[in-house]
């Protein structure tokens, strides 16, 4: 067990099924990937985008094969409604709180612009994916005080090692009544004797106070005067080297919910959950004089072993995020706990 690779939740004891994590164990286990932040953290901010960067080529002209998964719609996501209909990934991914989406939006149009500026010239538009959560409950949301420059740093940050916790767009963030935040976890498996991995994000601020389940089955019920009910969110990116074609990822994104379902979690009303999956295994040119595209894809009766993954690591991913997370004082004097400080205990 020593041998294996250490996060926030198995420093603490807590096991997630029998499945090997990456080198990483995070999502970066993926080659190519790479995920960035930029937190602001002053005032009643407690806000920041964090970007995660599919593959490190020019992802507009190469893109990825890609699919979501709406577990719950409550929630202002843009992008993903031509990620559904093409099956494609052309812009690195923006995570953010709720009224930065058009920030997010357009700080992504003017990347792209900047490296292919004869978009919608011959190449047609750009789809940029930003996604967010709302971290209104400790920070001045109101004050849409994130600008386009602030996603141009998490972007630029991008890197293999990042931090987790209360960071980038996990830096307001709750979940189950602690602090929630940024979390990651992976899983490698092999595959006609080959080794695969799948690696996971989460940007973690769902959840129903007392309603928490550890994989031990300890039941965290914090201190919680406001009573909050489940009007958070959560946002689950996957990365796969598995080659997967659109309608498999969508089955792989589906099964995000069963991590989440470990948790305690049951989507509530006012929770916006919303799975996204990507596979880097091969690109799609974006201009091909031929008329057919040639490519590998798994076999159908081959996929539980990224279902079983997809579980594993959201449930890892989510209380990583949680035990990175310090506790926070913030707008107003609103406070959450640190569920690191509550295993301590």
């Amino acid at each position: 067990m020593s041998s294996l690779p250490l996060s926030p939740a198995r420093s603490k004891g807590l096991v997630f099924g029998d499945m090997q994590p990456g080198p990483r164990n995070s999502i970066t286990d993926v080659e190519g990937v790479t995920v960035g932040h930029r937190t602001v953290s002053e005032g009643d901010l407690r806000t920041g985008f964090t970007a995660v960067l599919p593959h490190q080529g020019n992802l507009f002209l190469n893109k990825l094969p890609a699919a979501s998964d709406v577990i719950n719609g409550f929630g202002k996501s843009a992008g993903l409604i031509q990620v559904e209909e093409l099956g494609t990934l052309e812009t690195p991914i923006l995570l953010t709180n709720t009224f930065a989406v058009g920030t997010g939006i357009n700080a992504l149009i003017r990347r792209e612009l900047s490296i292919n500026p004869d978009i919608d010239r011959a190449g047609g538009t750009v789809n940029p994916l930003v996604m967010e959560c709302n971290d209104g409950y400790l920070s001045d949301i109101n004050a849409m005080a994130l600008s386009e420059a602030d996603a141009f740093a998490a972007l630029d940050a991008a890197a293999k090692n990042f931090e987790q916790g209360s960071v980038g767009a996990g830096t307001g963030m709750s979940a189950f009544g602690f602090k929630g935040g940024i979390g990651s976890a992976s899983r490698v498996f092999e595959l006609d004797g080959r080794s695969y991995v799948l690696g996971t994000l989460v940007q973690a601020n769902f959840g129903k106070p007392g309603d928490l389940v550890l994989p031990d089955g300890r039941k965290p019920n914090p201190d919680d005067p406001g009573r909050s009910e489940e009007r958070g969110s959560v946002i689950v990116v996957l990365a796969t080297d598995v080659p997967l074609e659109s309608r498999q990822l969508k089955r792989v994104a589906r099964r995000a919910a069963a991590g989440l379902g470990r948790l305690g979690a049951f989507y509530g009303n006012g929770s916006g959950d919303i799975a996204l999956a990507f596979s880097t295994a091969r690109k799609l040119p974006h201009f091909s004089d031929g008329d057919f595209i040639a490519r590998d894809v798994l076999q159908e009766d081959r996929i539980d072993v990224l279902f079983k993954a997809v579980a594993e690591t959201t449930q890892e991913a989510v209380l990583n995020a949680m035990i990175a997370s310090p506790a926070m004082t913030g707008i107003k004097g609103r406070h959450r706990p640190s569920l690191a400080d509550w295993l301590e205990v």
